[in-house]
């Protein structure tokens, strides 16, 4: 299995080279996880840096309190590794960070690169990690990422469904950062007009959402929700809010015969035949289309908020609440994950005990960081932050609902599934086959022909 793992991340490298500039990745779905749009736009400039970053050895010369750190997006991840500095330095005054703004799929790039050569010391200390890249990487390369398991970090503060993306056999080997927790927005004022409240949306199964969405549909002419033709991002989400995966524990696809997968499938097709889910061709039209009122409301990662914001003219007429639930689903929830990331610390880092008492002490001990980062948008998975003032703070745009601390209550709610390391191909996959299944062809088949792909890559 380490063979083939590898095997995928030696072609995704070699696609990431032939992009270049481009910013593209076999390895990144199209849909932005709730950090991962800005490592696009990250001058190239600045993403060579990290190979002119001292290597992690050095930093350990003379008694160097200095850690080098790679991540993507200024505004969000490297914001909260400053901050987090500050607040660490209030009592290791020595203490500093070598901060290298790097876009993912070059990081991605880079730790295939020096984990194949057998050289990891042109590695940083601490790296941020695309959770759903996790699982491939820990089996790809078992050298690469520190088991921080009994580093001091007390994971039971962590939404679970968030941290079993860094676990592999029962060990730890990535602090959770950012929230993917899923939120269900709505445009309360378009809901008024078909009779309705946020209530009637809260702790719903998808059979209620459906009708719901008939009566809006009614009232007003438009849709409940869109989503982006070809991609299967609400699968997904509607998939682990039930506790479910597209892989068994042992790695093997689990397509066929899987229930839970085949009433996610029949229950996306109905939304839409009955109108009240529409799909668009791109990720530009989604936005487009909830801020501009073509649609009265989208189901997504609660980084979504930050784009349903720039509609100021919308302030005061928007409510989030919790997803519906699947019907028939064993182990059925409102509550599910899409998106995010966790810092992970490499084997060649030049002082482990600092860089775990580092992540301990900030982003898995200190409700003042997740204060100070808040603003930025940076919601935690760290539960006790949910308790600050801060997060209890009214979000007038939503109504003056206390926003942020109800996403951290739902983060400790979303089941756990298993990621797998085709994670990404299983996706496409799933996707394809929903395209065509939505198009008229024979579900079953489908099934069978998504299976199929996946087994294809695997080998």
């Amino acid at each position: 299995m380490k063979r083939k793992i590898l095997a995928a991340l030696l072609a995704s490298t070699m696609v990431l080279s032939l992009v270049g500039c481009g910013g593209g990745s076999a390895e990144t779905p199209a849909a932005p996880a709730a950090d991962s749009g800005a490592a696009e736009e990250a001058p190239a400039a600045d993403s060579g840096a990290a190979e002119e970053a001292p290597a992690a050895d050095a930093a350990a010369a003379g008694g160097d309190e200095t850690l080098t750190v790679w991540c993507w997006d200024p505004a969000f991840n490297l914001n909260a590794m400053y901050e987090a500095e500050k607040v660490y330095q209030k009592d290791h005054p020595n203490f500093k960070l070598n901060v290298v703004e790097t876009p993912w799929d070059d990081i991605q790039t880079k730790i295939t690169t020096a984990a194949t050569s057998g050289d990891l010391s042109t590695l940083p200390d601490i790296f941020l990690m695309q959770d759903n890249a996790f699982q491939k990487n820990v089996l790809a390369f078992p050298d690469l990422c520190m088991d921080l398991t009994n580093s001091g970090i007390d994971y039971s503060q962590f939404a679970a469904g968030k941290t079993a993306y860094s676990v592999i056999d029962g060990k730890n080997y990535g602090v959770p950062f950012d929230n993917g927790a899923v939120v269900a927005c709505y445009r309360t004022d378009l809901l008024e007009q078909a009779g309705l409240t946020i209530d009637d949306f809260t702790d719903i199964t998808f059979d209620q959402y459906m009708e719901n969405g008939k009566k809006v549909l009614e009232a007003t002419g438009k849709p409940l929700i869109s989503m982006q033709a070809g991609e299967c991002d609400l699968i997904m989400m509607m998939m682990q809010s039930a506790g479910a995966s597209l892989f068994n524990e042992d790695g093997t696809a689990n397509i066929v015969g899987n229930d839970t997968l085949k009433t996610v499938m029949e229950t996306y097709k109905s939304l839409k035949d009955a109108g009240v889910l529409t799909e668009v061709n791109s990720w530009d039209e989604y936005v487009g289309d909830f801020v501009s009122g073509n649609v009265a409301g989208t189901i997504n990662g609660c980084w979504i908020m930050a784009s349903i914001q720039t509609a100021e003219d919308q302030k005061g007429n928007w409510a989030i609440t919790n997803m519906p639930s699947l019907v028939g689903a064993a182990n059925a929830t409102n509550y599910s994950n899409n998106g995010g990331s966790s810092w992970a610390v490499t084997t060649k880092c030049a002082n482990p005990d600092l860089a775990c008492d580092f992540l301990a002490s900030t982003f898995a001990g200190s409700n003042e960081l997740y204060d100070n980062i808040l603003p930025s948008g940076a919601l935690a998975t760290w539960a006790p932050a949910g308790d600050s003032s801060a997060y209890g703070e009214p979000n007038e745009f939503f109504g003056g609902d206390a926003v942020s601390a109800k996403i951290v209550d739902f983060a400790t709610k979303v089941p756990t599934n298993i990621t797998g390391a085709y994670y990404y191909e299983a996706r496409n996959a799933v996707a394809a086959a929903i395209t065509n299944y939505i198009s008229g062809a024979d579900l079953e088949t489908e099934l069978q022909n998504a299976e199929q792909q996946i087994n294809f890559n695997m080998q």
